[in-house]
């Protein structure tokens, strides 16, 4: 077992699918000669050439729909999206497209692509460049949405990914490549199944839920609220569609307080999701309502300063984590 960054993580499972499977290969801006912009792909131009290995213009909509069509076919295409703010342009062809041509054809047809792209906020790259959108693929029937947050899930879950019949965004965060983590490449293949949450941390005061980078934020939450004896559950839903609610009930009904903290909007996100659900499903269990954290409603500022205060940082969640603890007369 040895560490590993995030982004090395991802160009070994890269890797060895390419070796594993000759329909697998890669397309997108930059990621042959300039091996992409945060180097996932080092490397692997030279390596597996040209034709495995397909730089794509600046045209997002085009090449996605190119990788759709290609995956009609037989192959399976890895697509990469610079960033997620990209995507945008390519919207009909993933929603419209990708995600409704198997069951427009009466599954005669599959759809066996990614599309890996990073997002998340941080680096004061401005409101359009600094957004968290998975929740617009959660929301749409016929596509798979994953969100590893360590370089042992980033791994497993590419080449879940990858060797999966259906589409599936494959959702990054610009501040996990450089995360450092364990990662066993002895024991099987270390593919990950798609839809299976993890606990992360165990505790039994309060269930804290997340996903991506925002998990990183929780565990450190976790440690500062253990320092006044306070032992928070912390779950890291790891696949957003599908999306393992059963994991998180099975906490909440032993906490009885959950918090769920997303680093995109909380209106309508993610966290909405999971408060509905185990609302329905806890309601008798529950000490209070479930508590959400998000970032704040706008689009997100330039100044550091303004950045730093519209996300959802560790004092933010520990403040929501202390404010239902002391509603339910734990604090």
């Amino acid at each position: 077992m040895a560490d590993v960054t995030y982004r090395e993580a991802l160009r070994l499972a890269l890797d060895e699918e390419l070796a594993r499977d000759p329909n697998v290969f890669l397309m997108g801006e930059e990621i042959g000669r300039f091996e992409g912009s945060y180097k996932v792909t080092a490397g692997l131009w030279k390596k597996w050439g040209p034709k495995r290995v397909r730089e794509t213009p600046i045209s997002e909509e085009g090449f996605v729909g190119a990788g759709v069509g290609a995956a009609m076919l037989g192959l399976r295409p890895v697509v990469e999206i610079m960033t997620v703010n990209f995507i945008l342009v390519a919207m009909d062809m993933v929603v419209n497209h990708a995600a409704k041509v198997s069951q427009m054809f009466g599954g005669k047809v599959k759809v066996p692509m990614v599309i890996r792209t990073p997002g998340g906020a941080g680096a004061q790259l401005t409101a359009q460049h600094s957004q968290s959108l998975e929740v617009f693929f959660a929301h749409t029937p016929g596509l798979k949405v994953v969100s590893p947050a360590s370089p042992a899930d980033a791994y497993g879950l590419l080449k879940s990914a990858i060797r999966d019949d259906d589409p599936v965004l494959f959702m990054e965060n610009l501040v996990l490549y450089n995360l450092t983590g364990p990662l066993d490449t002895t024991a099987g293949d270390g593919a990950i199944p798609i839809g299976v949450a993890k606990v992360v941390r165990e505790g039994g005061d309060i269930t804290i839920v997340s996903h991506s980078y925002t998990v990183r934020r929780c565990l450190t939450v976790a440690d500062r609220l253990a320092q006044s004896g306070i032992e928070a559950e912390v779950i890291d839903l790891r696949s957003l569609r599908p999306l393992d609610v059963d994991t998180v009930i099975e906490s909440v009904r032993k906490t009885s307080r959950c918090l769920v903290a997303e680093e995109g909007w909380a209106t309508f996100g993610i966290s909405a999701e999971i408060a509905a659900r185990v609302h329905r499903a806890c309601f008798d269990d529950l000490d209070a309502p479930v508590e959400r954290v998000g970032s704040a409603e706008v689009p997100m500022p330039y100044a550091k300063s303004l950045e730093l205060a519209a996300m959802p940082l560790e004092e933010k969640i520990e403040a929501a984590a202390r404010g239902l603890l002391a509603e339910c007369g734990v604090l």
